[in-house]
């Protein structure tokens, strides 16, 4: 018969397998930004102007699964992500108006869009989640990659190979040390 732990504790397993499964599908949105702005900056910019909603979207349905555990209370958290995502698809929206007054080119706003995500996306995943935060991180370091590889798909695609690998040990180790 099973305990309430072993409930518990399979729980815990489904939402880390889910957590694992949104952090790979981010990664692979984000390396499809990647090659859209490698490209088509114009389309590039588009892209990642329309990633910041999804990201927020994502990311408010990890919270609320988390708040389904009741790791956290949902309901403010909830008011604080959406402050936190509609600042973040504002400060886009001036990205965007300083491309259009042509103070800065499509390379340069796809950049600082991409950097405003990637701030985004690290700051909220200090609340809901460190893969949330490693999927920010790796947007900055994309960012600063295209600017200064020409060839920057290769630099990119091993990095992003490289935090799913990192990630899945991790979690991997973490269920092996959670079992006994």
């Amino acid at each position: 018969m099973a305990t309430a732990r072993d409930i518990r504790n399979a729980e815990q397993r489904r939402q880390s397998r889910l957590e694992e499964g949104v952090f790979i599908l981010l990664l692979l949105l984000s390396m499809l930004g990647i090659a859209v702005t490698r490209f088509s900056p114009e389309d590039g910019y588009a892209f990642w102007l329309f990633m910041v909603t999804v990201f927020a979207g994502i990311s408010i349905a990890i919270g609320r699964m988390k708040a389904k555990n009741h790791t956290f209370d949902f309901a403010a958290a909830f008011k604080e992500q959406l402050l936190h995502w509609a600042s973040a698809v504002l400060v886009a929206g001036g990205a965007f108006l300083l491309q259009k007054s042509g103070r800065i080119d499509e390379n340069a706003s796809t950049l600082v869009v991409l950097l405003i995500l990637s701030l985004a996306t690290m700051l909220d995943g200090i609340r809901i989640g460190w893969q949330l935060g490693l999927i920010g991180l790796f947007l900055g370091a994309c960012a600063i990659i295209i600017a200064y590889v020409e060839q920057f798909m290769l630099p990119v695609s091993v990095l992003a190979g490289l935090l799913v690998i990192v990630t899945l040990y991790w979690e991997f180790k973490s269920r092996k040390q959670a079992d006994q």
